[in-house]
């Protein structure tokens, strides 16, 4: 392993046996930790070759056993984001519409949240289940959601949780193996993936979101899967919530037809395109499928058999999951316009609260979490309530709170309205400018390497 860790750090490329030497300790456990960690670290530092990419996807993919024939049509990742749920909506909307999904979800990395983590808040969800039983449920149900078995690609399972405790997650190549080679062991013919792009994403540029988006592609392509990427807005946390329990409440909003904007717009937008690859119909013919299956509660009727599927409660989801018990509001001290928002620090705020982990071994509350209403552009008047925190002690909803007013930047308005300053004026103008380029969720969709 001593030699194996040296030639990644002199940026010297791995042979197939190597390869495979590495893998085989992530899957059994025989190299310790500390030495796994210090590969990642040298990953991460000098990066890796495509071919070395290539192999490492395949090894990991197989490393429970063969991939199986597809259990589902159409597949979907996302790279991490604040406030993510949308797994929590497109798994039964778009099989809802016919094409199955057959989905492996992960944790949360960082100050980014999980989707398991998020299910698991729904008392008694089932994450944890064998291929044969994936298998009969997508059968019955069109839809699963599950987390990495032994049977399913197991070295990514210990990967994606070292990555998480030091420091290697916003690695492409790392991310790139740890993503595609989940959806190859999956089986799924057809992939949509949706890379996240601002300061609350692991991409905070769009230069380095697409050469991931490409890598993805290429990986896909080289192993003959259709993949198909779109990047997608993370310079503010996606709808409101940002937590476990409280997200869940806020997916089914979004399920009955309701829920933030953005949020809805996401999700019509992602499902598109996988209704689109996973039934040969054109983008356009699919939203409006998508649309009217929001609207018409045929999404929230399959949520709930789904859930139900897989032991879950579902009186539990019909009305909210219940939240910590103290609750602390942001106000607006004055009449002002959201400039900017930090997202990773807003990420980290639900991630003290303990809504994510802080090492390997932390318990996830499910209850704690944040309502952050602002956006950029948006005018609150003074009383106006910002953001929400749920938390287990006052204490802890005070920190929470000045976290959140040390990520939210805000604009005085009187200086436009009253003294009409230029400067708060070009300010203003700004923030209403980033406003209105964020209409639409979709920076870029990329549909080959060549891009």
């Amino acid at each position: 392993m001593i030699d194996l860790i040296e030639k990644t750090r002199d940026g010297v490329a791995l042979t197939s046996d190597e390869v495979r030497r590495l893998v085989q300790g992530f899957t059994d456990g025989s190299i310790p930790d500390y030495q796994l960690a210090a590969w990642l670290m040298a990953a991460y530092l000098k990066g890796l070759s495509d071919d070395e990419v290539y192999l490492l996807t395949d090894v990991v993919a197989t490393s429970g056993g063969p991939t199986t024939s597809s259990l589902g049509v159409v597949d979907k990742h996302s790279t991490g984001g604040v406030g993510d749920k949308t797994t929590l909506i497109l798994a039964p909307l778009v099989s809802c519409l016919g094409v199955p999904v057959a989905k492996m979800s992960g944790r949360g990395l960082g100050h980014t949240g999980g989707t398991l983590d998020k299910l698991e808040s729904i008392p008694g969800y089932r994450i944890y289940l064998t291929k044969e039983e994936i298998a009969a449920q997508v059968a019955h149900l069109g839809i699963a959601v599950v987390t990495q078995t032994d049977e399913l690609a197991p070295a990514d399972k210990r990967m994606y949780a070292l990555r998480d405790v030091t420091a290697t997650v916003d690695s492409i190549p790392l991310i790139a193996i740890s993503v595609m080679s989940k959806k190859l062991a999956a089986g799924s013919p057809n992939i949509v993936l949706d890379v996240k792009v601002g300061n609350g994403a692991f991409m905070s540029s769009l230069p380095r979101a697409k050469e991931l988006a490409r890598m993805m592609v290429r990986i896909g392509k080289h192993h003959g899967r259709n993949v198909r990427a779109l990047l997608t807005r993370m310079d503010q946390p996606l709808g409101f919530a940002i937590g476990n329990a409280i997200e869940v409440n806020e997916a089914r909003q979004c399920l009955q037809g309701g829920g933030p904007v953005d949020l809805r717009e996401e999700v019509i937008e992602l499902a598109s395109h996988m209704v689109s690859m996973g039934r040969g119909i054109t983008v356009d013919v699919a939203r409006r499928e998508v649309i009217d299956a929001l609207d018409q509660g045929r999404a929230w009727r399959q949520f709930e058999q789904w859930i139900a599927g897989q032991g879950g409660d579902v009186s539990a989801v019909v009305e909210d999951l219940p939240l910590a018990p103290y609750r602390l509001n942001l106000v607006a001290e004055r009449t002002s316009v959201v400039q900017s928002i930090n997202t990773y620090a807003i990420g980290n705020v639900a991630l003290h609260l303990g809504a994510g982990r802080h090492q390997l071994e932390d318990t996830i509350d499910p209850g704690v979490g944040l309502l952050c209403y602002a956006k950029v552009g948006q005018v609150y008047e003074r009383g106006d309530v910002i953001a929400t925190a749920f938390a287990r002690s006052e204490e802890m909803a005070r920190q929470a709170v000045e976290r959140l007013k040390a990520a939210i930047t805000l604009v005085d308005v009187r200086g436009v309205r009253d003294e009409r300053e230029m400067v708060v004026g070009d300010r203003m103008g700004q923030a209403m400018g980033s406003l209105r380029s964020s209409e639409s969720p979709v920076l870029d969709t990329i549909f080959s390497a060549d891009q």
